[in-house]
C-alpha cells in the first residue's frame, strides 16, 4: 500500500487512503463478481453493436428498436426466473437437470381440464405446489438419500417428462382460463407483466442470497460442506430447501410459458435445463460451489437471449445457434478455470 505524501493535510491523507482502499478492493477477489459483470455488460453492448451492424434497420430505428428489446426481455423472463433457481442450487454445490421436466409437469397438470375448472385460482396454486412438490423430491434423493446430484435429477427429468405426457396424452392442452393467458399481454407501466415478474423473482433472489442467513449459509455449503456442518449447519435440511427453490422457480415458468403460448404440452421447456446452468455458468456462478451473484446470472441470462434474437432477426438456422450456444459455455467454464486470481496475486520480479 503506498504511503501518504510528507507534507500531506490529514484530509489529503484520508483521501489517498480511500482512493488505495478502492484500488486494492478493484485488484483482488472482493472486487471480482463486478469486474465480471462489467465484462458481461460490455459484451451484452458489442452485442447489440452487431445488430446494429447487421439489421440497422432494427437496432437504429428508434420505432423498433424499443419493441425488439422488450421482445429480449420477453424472452428472457422464464428462463431467468430458472436461472434464479438453478443459481441457488449450484452455489450451494449441486446441479439440476430436471428443470425441463418440472417445467412441463407443473405445466400439464396445472392446466387439464379439472384444474382449469377452479379458475386461474386453481391454475398458479397447482403449478407452484407441483413445481416446488418435485424440487423438494429432488432435494430428499440428493440429501436423504445421498443420491449425486447429476444422477437424482437427470432420473427426475425423465421421470416428470413422462408423468406430463401420460396426463396429457400426449396432447396440447389449450388454456381458456382469460387471467392467465393475459399474462403474457398484460402491461404496467408500459412494461410486459412477464418482465415485472421476472425483475420481482430475482429481486428476491438477489435478498435471500445477500440478505439473509439462508444465503449465507448456501455459499457456505458450497464452499465447503464439511466446514459447515461443523460450524452448526444442518446440511441436509437446508439442501432440500435449495432444490425446493429450484422447482418452486419451475413452477412460476411454467405459468409464464403456458401464457405465452397459451398452452401446456409434455415437450415444452426442451433444453431450458442447458440454458439454465449456460446462463448462471456465463454470470460467474461457480460449478463446484461456493461462489456466483444472482445479477452475474441475469446478465448471462440476458447475453443468451440477445444472441438468440440476433440469430432470429437474421435469419439464421437454429442448429447454428446452438452450435454457438454450446461454444460460449465451453468458453465460460475455461475462462472460470484460467487462474486469473493467481496472475494478479503474483508479484513482479525485479
Amino acid at each position: 500500500m503506498n504511503s501518504p505524501a510528507l507534507g500531506a493535510t490529514p484530509l489529503d491523507q484520508t483521501a489517498v487512503r480511500r482512493v488505495t482502499g478502492l484500488t486494492d478492493w478493484w485488484r483482488d477477489d472482493r472486487g471480482e463478481p463486478v469486474r465480471r459483470n462489467l465484462g458481461l455488460v460490455v459484451v451484452l453492448i458489442a452485442l447489440l453493436g452487431i445488430g446494429a451492424w447487421t439489421r440497422p434497420d432494427i437496432f437504429l430505428d428508434g420505432d423498433r428498436l424499443g419493441p425488439n428489446l422488450f421482445s429480449i426481455l420477453k424472452q428472457a423472463s422464464a428462463i431467468g426466473v430458472v436461472t434464479v433457481g438453478m443459481t441457488f442450487v449450484i452455489i450451494g454445490g449441486g446441479i439440476d437437470l430436471s428443470v425441463g421436466g418440472l417445467i412441463a409437469l407443473a405445466g400439464v397438470w396445472s392446466t387439464t381440464l379439472a384444474t382449469q375448472g377452479f379458475g386461474a385460482g386453481g391454475i398458479v396454486f397447482t403449478a407452484l405446489v407441483v413445481g416446488l412438490g418435485a424440487g423438494l423430491v429432488n432435494g430428499v434423493l440428493v440429501a436423504y438419500g445421498r443420491l449425486v446430484p447429476f444422477i437424482a435429477t437427470l432420473a427426475t427429468f425423465v421421470a416428470a417428462r413422462g408423468l406430463a405426457a401420460r396426463i396429457s396424452g400426449k396432447q396440447t392442452q389449450t388454456v381458456d382460463v382469460a387471467a392467465i393467458n393475459d399474462l403474457a399481454t398484460a402491461r404496467y407501466l408500459g412494461i410486459p407483466l412477464l418482465i415485472w415478474i421476472l425483475a420481482a423473482v430475482v429481486l428476491l433472489g438477489w435478498g435471500l442470497l445477500n440478505r439473509t442467513t439462508f444465503g449465507r449459509r448456501t455459499v457456505a455449503l458450497g464452499g465447503n460442506a464439511e466446514a459447515a456442518r461443523l460450524a452448526g449447519i444442518r446440511i441436509r435440511p437446508h439442501t432440500v430447501l435449495l432444490y425446493g427453490v429450484s422447482g418452486l422457480c419451475c413452477g412460476i415458468a411454467a405459468l409464464m410459458l403456458t401464457a405465452q403460448a397459451t398452452s401446456a404440452q409434455a415437450a415444452m421447456a426442451d433444453m431450458y435445463e442447458l440454458d439454465a446452468i449456460a446462463a448462471a455458468i456465463i454470470g460467474g456462478t461457480l460449478l463446484t460451489g461456493g461462489r456466483g451473484t444472482i445479477v452475474g446470472s441475469l446478465l448471462g441470462v440476458l447475453v443468451f437471449s440477445t444472441i438468440t434474437n440476433l440469430f432470429a432477426v437474421n435469419n439464421l438456422p437454429t442448429e447454428v445457434q446452438n452450435m454457438v450456444k454450446g461454444g460460449i459455455i465451453v468458453a465460460a467454464v475455461l475462462v472460470q478455470q484460467f487462474p486469473f486470481g493467481r496472475l494478479r496475486r503474483r508479484k513482479p520480479t525485479s
